[in-house]
């Protein structure tokens, strides 16, 4: 069984680069799978291994300065959702397009868990859930708002888009959330600069609500996605019912297979017609690579991306 903790703490980084080489080194070490972005802003990442590994991986972050309150919440999975580890450079670790935008000076206010369906259940909110479209396609909370995004860049143009007036901004209560919460933490930042001043995002994200509210008292509908092999997982953190098109990496249902728009670990009906048939060529040869190396019993994990990245 292995163990994922998926993390993230907005905090000042002082030499992002040196950390970069850092925390490779010791994650490294420590046989540690997954991703975790560095920045001048703070840590955001998904990393996967052994149990104790993991434990000794999040001890020594958490000794990092300014991270001795990491935000951290665990699951678990028969196999291991990642096959490599990158410790990339970012100018964000959640990326909004607006460098101004500050989580560190400025943000809205936590709601735990346990206090979250109360909140909500208020019918003068706005609920907003501030994932991508194809996220909240298969899961979210009964009545929140679908922006209808594609990437977290586009959440500041929804909200300018709404027209929302300044006696709006000054009455309006708005309650938002993300997978583990670090998105919902930045567009809280962004609404409070944009005017807003009652705004309040779920703390640690779907995910620590999953881990903390009994699924018997759960206001959720669906599954939630989470951005691994797993696709998807449930209320208890178990996997999800949900493949993935490793052409576009969208969540895919038993009846999108049977489309005649699916090819396996090329396209589905959602990217079918959106890809070239060059690009097309391009997934046949890597899945016919992955299938070789299912033969083997090997993992096919593609280019060398263990090294430290820029990107």
């Amino acid at each position: 069984m292995f163990k994922i903790a998926a993390l993230y703490k907005f905090a000042e980084v002082k030499n992002p680069e040196q950390s970069q080489i850092d925390i490779r080194a010791k994650l490294k070490s420590l046989h540690i799978h997954g991703t975790i972005l560095v920045g001048k802003e703070g840590l955001n990442g998904t990393i996967s291994g052994l149990a104790d590994n993991i434990d000794f991986a999040i001890a020594y972050l958490k000794k990092l300065k300014n991270f001795n309150n990491l935000d951290v919440k665990f699951s678990e999975a028969a196999l291991d959702p990642f096959v490599r580890l990158k410790i990339k450079l970012k100018e964000e670790i959640v990326t909004i397009g607006d460098k101004n935008i500050d989580p560190v000076k400025q943000s809205g206010k936590y709601v735990d868990p346990k206090d979250w369906n109360d909140l909500i259940d208020n019918e003068d909110v706005i609920l907003i859930d501030t994932r991508n479209d194809y996220e909240c396609a298969i899961g979210s909370f009964k009545n929140a708002i679908n922006p209808n995004t594609v990437k977290f860049r586009d959440f500041p143009e929804w909200v300018k888009n709404q027209n929302f007036s300044s006696d709006d901004k000054k009455s309006k209560k708005i309650a938002m959330f993300c997978t583990g919460g670090i998105r919902c933490e930045k567009a809280s930042s962004f609404m409070m600069s944009d005017g807003f001043e009652d705004v309040n995002h779920l703390k640690g994200g779907v995910l620590k609500y999953f881990e903390e509210v009994p699924e018997q008292e759960s206001l959720w509908k669906g599954e939630c996605f989470v951005f691994d092999d797993r696709v998807s997982v449930k209320h208890d953190l178990s996997i999800g019912t949900y493949d993935m098109c490793h052409g576009c990496r969208m969540p895919i249902t038993e009846i999108d297979k049977e489309s005649n728009k699916f090819i396996k670990g090329v396209a589905c009906p959602s990217c079918f017609d959106k890809t070239t048939q060059e690009q097309k060529n391009r997934y046949m040869s890597r899945q016919k690579q992955v299938e070789l190396a299912k033969e083997r019993n090997t993992k096919h994990i593609g280019p060398k991306e263990d090294e430290i990245m820029d990107t």
